[in-house]
């Protein structure tokens, strides 16, 4: 995830700083709290979903940007805000076309 979306943006997903997710990414920090873990999973089950039919360019752009179904509200902020399933949601409907 860091190296497709960046140390920055899945920082902000979790409420955490690019350097603690840095060091998760290189097993030298403890593993993050449960509810983290949780974010952290959800968002990469999305990514892993729609690199499947895009590019990782357009799937970080689809991360950062408004999207109408979360209410032009970007896919990052929902899921910050803990809201995994309706980021899914909106993914899979932009995987179809939506």
């Amino acid at each position: 995830m860091n190296e497709n979306l960046g140390p920055k943006l899945v920082a902000f997903m979790v409420g955490k700083s690019p350097q603690t997710v840095s060091r998760w990414a290189e097993g030298t920090q403890r593993p993050p709290q449960p509810e983290v873990e949780r974010k952290l999973r959800g968002a990469f089950q999305i990514f892993q979903h729609l690199v499947e039919r895009d590019s990782r360019h357009v799937v970080r752009a689809w991360f950062i940007g408004m999207n109408p179904q979360l209410e032009d509200r970007s896919p990052t902020e929902v899921i910050a805000d803990g809201d995994v399933r309706a980021a899914m949601s909106a993914a899979r409907a932009f995987s179809i076309g939506g």
